[in-house]
Order: structure tokens, then C-alpha cells, then sequence
């Protein structure tokens, strides 16, 4: 069973290692289920220009002047700065770009760019890398907006990637183009435009992107490709009719069915405007979440770690603790993925969960099947030598006949049949065999009501062990009353022979003896011998029951039985004598 846990580890590790589609929307999911939603920073307004201005204006697009006006109007309701996330890359038809553009110099300005995949880009000085020039996304290329625009106002790409699933959750910060140099978004240049900086710092490792650095606000953390993960607060909503604006900037986009596009995102559908206005809230968010160089190796690790635990325990603890301790194993990684994302680690259990299940469910059925068919061999085995009782105890804890076996204090009872050699020559073979038949039913039913095992018929000879495989309270006197009532049975059932019978008490070594598959249940040892020969030693001395002394010393019998003591005998494998004993009425 544990040689499989190596491949089936490898096998759940590749859609980590290679990023399968199933997983990673499996992964993208659920940070959009348990990222926490941080409060507004208080910082941003959104204004939407929606199809009421825009039928009330006259169409779209609105006259240059007229953008002028809301400029202006934003500027004296007390806006700190304003964002277009409109782009104007061609000259207004009523010549209006010098009135737009000398409102851009009023307040703190920035004009979106679009990418047009043309391979353009505009020249974007005031980066600094430190590390490897590496990491970033490359731009197709990017339409500007007029340089008589431009001149008056700072320039960001409003650019919104979706991920495998088409939504969009991350966004870079900035893009890079083939000559490695850097375009800022929408989002990061409201910063540049704020605090008056000239310079991005862009800090890489050897995966690329660490973090990005702007003069004024903490270092912003990213992943490998320059990109930030969106908190989607829900930022203050203002329209040119309130405009509630003061002492905030201004995110101006259009509302209005088919002017600008709608964009999938994990919160619903929004527009460009509204996409940027969150990532400018994400950049302040301190704990804003992210994805770690090292999420990935901590993916892989506390999968094998979790999912080896869970086969373990399956595998070491059986079925129900084993399902216990699994499902404890698998809540504690919920837990511990649930709050590495709530701390804005973005290091996703998910899949650990699944592989837990997976993982558990084969341990389980291994496991189950193992148990299974060692209970239908136990009861194949030992079902005509002991009780359905003692049978049922056995298979509830097969354990308990795992192959080798173990030291234990028993008592061994042996029988041989006297007479079976003159009944056999008077007799026919099918009669001597139903005799014998008879004979070896009684000594195994009374052996199995006093709760004995039948070990094993040598012939006409029997073997009992007491107090194993299931343990039997006061076996020595359960012994020596199963011997008295055999002895009663047989003369009773008058079939012409008589049994002997030989009873020791001692430590031996019971269990399997064989191999994993096939096994056979008995025990060896000295106690076992001698129990052997005291049967052995009843014709000589005359008697039908011969007890060992062990028996007799190791417990207290009850008033129904009537022990005498015989003359000490010599038995093979013996330097000293035995003390023996017999029933008292057998005498």
C-alpha cells in the first residue's frame, strides 16, 4: 500500500507544477471567494457620464470644449485631480483641443492610451530597474493620445488583461515594450500625477517582477510579471449633475450602453474607468493581496505533507480513527489556506484539499478492502473452531492476527482417540470415519462453548488452545471443565472408544505462521509440548485426564471441580519430574 503513495504524490503535484487549466481557475476562484474586501480609501471618486448626458449633450463623443467645462467644473468643486479614461488620439471636429488642453493644467491631469496592437509606443522616460532587466509584460503596442493633449497632462495605458478564466483580477502596473522600456497604467500614473515624482522604481529578482516603488507611498508588491492583484472596494460614485468631488480625484469614464466596453471581472461587469479607479485603491491598500515568488513551493509542499499525513493515518490508524484524524488534517488546511488569504497571501490549499480527498478515498479503500478480505479469512478460518461469538470479536479487530505473532499465556488441552485401532479392524471404513466424525464434533462444539479454539485435528488427535486468539477469563478452569464434559459426552454417546486427554498452562508464541496470504493461526512453544505429552502419559498412568501443575498453580477452580494429585512422571525434554494432577471422580 505505502509504494503507492510516491507516484500517486507525483501524480497530484504535476497540475500544480505545469499550471493545469482546471486548477489554476480552481485557484483564481477561490481567491475571489475569500480575498477580503477592504474599506474605500477615501481618496477616489468615480464619475460616470452616462446616456442621460450624453442624449441631454447631443451625442457622443462630447465636444472638446464642453470637456473643458467639466474640467473646470470638477477643479472649482474642490477635485485634487482628474483621470480621463477616455483616450483623444484624433483632433476635435470642433476645435476645441486648446480649450481641453489648457483645463488639463488646472489640476493634476492624466489621459488614458489604449492598446491598438500596431507595435507604437510612446517614449516613457523615469524608470529605474534594480536587478535582472527581466519580467513584464509585453505591449502589442499603444495609440497615444494628441501631443497637444499630452503636453499638458500625463499619459497612463488603461490596459486590463483577463486571466485563463476571461476576467479580470490582476493588472500591471506597468508594460513593457521590446526595446525594455516601461509604460506606467492608468491606475499608477494618478500617483506620479499626485505626488509630483519623475521616477518609477522597479525592483526584480530572479522570477522576475518583486516590487514596484513610487516616491511617497509604500512599495507596491507584485508578481513575476509587474502585476496587481484588484481589491474591489466600492469606491464613492458621483455624475455631472451632483458632482461630490471634493477633496478627491476624479476617474471620469462613460456609462452609457455602447460607448465604452464592459469588462468581466470576479465582481461582475464594469467599465474600464471603474477597473482603473480599483486599482488605484489596491495600490494603498497595504495588505492588498498577492501572489509570493514562493506560493508555489508552498503549494507543492503542504500537498505532500497534508496528502502523507492523510494516507498515513488511513494506512496506520484503520478506518474510523483513520477517517477522524483525516478529516481533522483536511479542516486545518482549509483553515491555514483560508487565512494566508485573509493575511493577502495569495497561496491557494485548494487543490491539497481535493488531493486530500483523492488520496484519503484510495487509502480508504485499500484499506477497507485489506480489511476486508482479512475478515473473510478469518472467518473462513476459524469459523469451525471457534464460537460465531469469538469469530465476530476477531473480525472487528483483525490486528490482532497480523502475521508473526505474540507472547501469551494460554492453556493447551490435547486429545487422542484410545481404541481407534481395534474399532477399525471390527468396522467398515464409512462407519469408522462417522464414528470418528462424531467423536471429533463433540470435543469441537464443547471446545467452542467455553470459548477454545480448535487449533488443529492431527489424525484422531485434537489440539485447543484457551485465552487466544480472543481472550477467555479463568482459562485454566474453562480448560479442565471442557476436558470433564468431552469425557461425559463420549461415554455418554456410547460409540466405543474412549479420549485422553493432556492439559498445561504456560507462556507461547500464538499468531499467523506463514506468509501474507495464506496463514495458519497456532502456537508454539514449551508449554505447548508439554501440554502434548501430559496427553501422551495418560495410559501410563491410567487415567483420562492428566493436568500439569502450571494449570493447577495459576488458578483458583470452583467447588465443581475435585482435583487429586498423581505421582510425579518423567516426560521427554524434561531433566526434573512433573507434578500432575486428574479429577478427582475420574479416579
Amino acid at each position: 500500500m505505502n509504494k503507492l503513495l510516491l507516484p500517486l504524490l507525483i501524480l497530484l503535484s504535476l497540475p500544480l507544477i505545469f499550471e493545469s487549466t482546471p486548477t489554476e481557475i480552481l485557484k483564481l476562484k477561490v481567491f475571489d471567494a475569500f480575498v477580503k474586501t477592504p474599506e474605500e480609501s477615501g481618496n477616489f471618486v468615480i464619475l460616470n457620464i452616462t446616456e442621460d448626458d450624453i442624449e441631454r449633450e447631443g451625442g457622443w463623443p462630447l465636444p472638446r470644449q464642453r470637456l473643458a467645462e467639466i474640467q473646470l467644473d470638477l477643479i472649482n468643486n474642490g477635485a485634487i485631480g482628474v483621470g480621463w479614461v477616455v483616450s483623444f488620439p484624433q483632433a476635435d471636429r470642433m476645435g476645441g483641443d486648446e480649450i481641453f488642453a489648457e483645463s488639463l493644467k488646472f489640476a493634476p491631469s492624466v489621459l488614458s492610451m489604449f492598446e491598438d496592437g500596431k507595435g507604437n509606443y510612446p517614449s516613457s522616460p523615469g524608470t529605474v530597474v534594480i536587478g535582472n532587466d527581466n519580467g513584464g509584460i509585453i505591449s502589442s503596442g499603444v495609440k497615444e493620445n494628441l501631443p497637444l493633449l499630452s503636453n499638458h497632462a500625463l499619459q497612463g495605458l488603461a490596459v486590463a488583461p483577463t486571466d485563463i478564466d476571461n476576467l479580470v483580477r490582476r493588472i500591471p502596473l506597468l508594460v513593457k515594450t521590446p526595446n525594455n522600456e516601461w509604460i506606467p497604467s492608468f491606475g499608477t500614473q494618478i500617483y506620479k500625477s499626485l505626488l509630483g515624482v519623475e521616477t518609477y522604481i522597479i525592483k526584480t529578482n530572479d522570477n522576475g517582477i518583486e516590487e514596484i516603488s513610487i516616491r511617497g507611498i509604500p512599495p507596491v508588491k507584485t508578481d513575476s510579471l509587474g502585476r496587481k492583484w484588484i481589491s474591489w472596494v466600492d469606491t464613492e460614485q458621483t455624475t455631472l449633475k451632483q458632482m461630490y468631488v471634493a477633496g478627491k480625484f476624479v476617474f471620469i469614464g462613460v456609462t452609457a450602453a455602447g460607448v465604452m466596453p464592459q469588462i468581466a471581472t470576479p465582481v461582475g461587469l464594469l467599465e474600464p474607468h471603474k477597473i482603473q479607479a480599483a486599482l488605484a485603491e489596491s495600490i494603498l491598500i497595504q495588505d492588498s493581496p498577492y501572489i509570493p515568488d514562493y506560493a508555489l513551493a508552498v503549494e507543492i509542499i503542504s500537498l505532500i505533507i497534508f496528502v502523507s499525513l492523510v494516507w498515513f493515518a488511513l494506512h496506520l490508524l484503520g478506518i474510523t480513527w483513520g477517517i477522524s484524524v483525516a478529516s481533522i488534517l483536511m479542516i486545518v488546511t482549509g483553515v491555514m489556506g483560508y487565512m494566508l488569504i485573509q493575511k493577502g497571501l495569495l497561496i491557494d490549499v485548494s487543490w491539497t484539499l481535493i488531493s486530500e480527498f483523492i488520496s484519503g478515498s484510495i487509502a480508504f479503500y485499500l484499506r477497507f478492502r485489506q480489511q476486508y478480505k482479512l475478515r473473510q479469512q478469518i472467518k473462513k478460518q476459524f469459523e469451525h473452531y471457534l464460537d460465531p461469538r469469538q469469530v465476530k470479536k476477531l473480525q472487528e479487530n483483525p490486528e490482532s492476527l497480523v502475521l508473526g505473532g505474540e507472547r501469551r499465556y494460554c492453556t493447551f488441552l490435547f486429545t487422542d482417540v484410545r481404541g481407534f485401532t481395534a474399532l477399525s479392524e471390527k468396522l467398515e471404513p464409512e462407519e469408522v470415519t462417522k464414528i470418528m466424525n462424531q467423536v471429533l464434533t463433540i470435543q469441537a462444539d464443547t471446545v467452542k462453548f467455553y470459548d477454545g479454539m480448535v487449533d488443529k485435528y492431527i489424525g484422531d488427535a485434537m489440539m485447543a488452545i484457551f485465552n487466544a486468539p480472543v481472550d477467555v477469563p479463568d482459562h485454566e478452569t474453562a480448560a479442565v471443565l471442557c476436558a470433564k464434559e468431552i469425557q461425559d459426552k463420549v461415554k455418554m454417546a456410547n460409540l466405543g472408544v474412549e479420549i485422553g486427554v493432556g492439559i498445561n498452562t504456560g507462556y507461547a508464541v500464538v499468531g499467523n505462521m506463514g506468509s501474507d496470504t495464506r496463514f495458519d493461526y497456532s502456537a508454539i512453544g514449551d508449554a505447548v509440548n508439554l501440554a502434548a505429552r501430559l496427553e501422551s502419559s495418560t495410559k501410563e498412568v491410567g487415567e483420562d485426564i492428566v493436568i500439569g501443575y502450571d494449570t493447577i498453580s495459576s488458578s483458583t477452580f470452583s467447588d465443581q471441580i475435585i482435583l487429586k494429585e498423581l505421582e510425579s512422571i518423567f516426560v521427554k525434554g524434561k531433566e526434573k519430574p512433573i507434578k500432575i494432577y486428574t479429577l478427582q471422580d475420574d479416579g
